[in-house]
């Protein structure tokens, strides 16, 4: 288990990919946050919040997470010694549930189809003034904690990337990115935020020129089952010099985990599968050949992990897309 002294994330290897680099014929790079404890990049953040919370005077805290969020959030708060309450929704497996309870000493309460009725119920849960309310991603704490893997990024790649990859669920991760690319200097750095169709509220606001609400999560990629997304990524989507939203299928999500299984022997979610898509798929060809991105000869893809998949919903989710 990690100190309470000094920061609750791990610092994260870059790596060259081969497979994928040799598939591409440019240089790709990996931000592996799979490696993270709790299973994904989260813990970069709400791990910031909650040791930010911790030190003036937070006695508990209650974060509502279809998964990773509340993992982070239970493994922060164990570590520090603050009970935690997880309001999942009911769409969450059930042994991430176990694992809240089993391993971190949660408590769990499964409330609400999708994750912004868990949300509501958790923000009335967490009135009193000694306990923290963990939003999973719209919190500047939060995004303070996720630009660290950008700081790190920078140390461990050879050289400037000509693109960044990230999935985009509320938003959380892209606004730590995107304002982690500003702080060392890569604000020219083109940046492409991927989702998957049913999960797609960021690109379907950019599409309308206004924040919006999708009526429901249909994809496959639960971890990116926000409704709507944070008005900072709105933002910041908007206001990064080189920005392109892109969505694609489940299918090619759940493909490119497949194929990430076979290539690095990890298994990753479909969200994170989304990001992935970009370097397995020919998003960047299609984004060349539409003249939106120049000459790419390296390109980092943040792996988000996610605690989410096991080996039997992989297969699962082979079966339902004949992969």
């Amino acid at each position: 288990m990690a100190s309470g002294e000094g920061p609750l994330h791990m610092v994260t290897p870059t790596i060259q990919s081969m497979p994928l680099s040799k598939l591409t014929d440019y240089d790709v790079y990996l931000k592996l946050e799979n490696l993270q404890i709790p299973g994904s990049f989260k813990i970069r953040g709400i791990g910031n919040l909650i040791k930010k919370a911790a030190q003036h005077g937070c006695k508990k805290i209650v974060c509502a997470s279809g998964g990773n969020a509340g993992l982070a959030a239970a493994y922060a708060a164990k570590t520090l010694g603050i009970p935690a309450t997880i309001v999942l929704p009911q769409s969450t497996p059930g042994f991430v549930a176990d694992k809240l309870r089993n391993e971190y000493g949660a408590e769990v309460l499964i409330h609400g189809k999708v994750w912004d009725e868990s949300n509501k119920f958790a923000t009335e849960m967490s009135k009193d003034s000694d306990c923290l309310y963990v939003h999973p991603f719209d919190h500047p704490d939060i995004w303070e904690g996720h630009s660290s893997m950008m700081e790190e990024a920078t140390q461990q790649m050879p050289c400037k990337p000509d693109v960044v990859i990230v999935s985009v669920g509320g938003g959380g991760l892209l606004n730590g990115v995107l304002m982690g690319m500003k702080k060392v200097g890569w604000s020219d750095v083109p940046c492409i935020s991927m989702e998957t169709v049913g999960g797609d509220c960021l690109n379907a606001s950019l599409k309308a020129g206004k924040i919006v609400t999708i009526p429901d999560i249909t994809s496959v990629a639960k971890s990116l089952g926000a409704l709507t997304p944070s008005a900072k990524t709105f933002e910041l989507a908007q206001s990064h010099e080189k920005f392109h939203s892109v969505v694609v299928e489940d299918k090619e999500a759940v493909s490119a985990c497949l194929r990430f299984a076979d290539d690095h022997r990890f298994l990753v979610e479909p969200a994170c599968g989304a990001s992935l898509a970009a370097v397995y798929g020919s998003v960047l060809q299609d984004l060349q050949s539409r003249g939106k991105l120049g000459d790419v000869k390296s390109a980092l893809v943040i792996v988000c992990g996610g605690s989410s998949s096991t080996l039997k919903q992989l297969q699962t989710w082979r079966d339902l897309f004949n992969l």
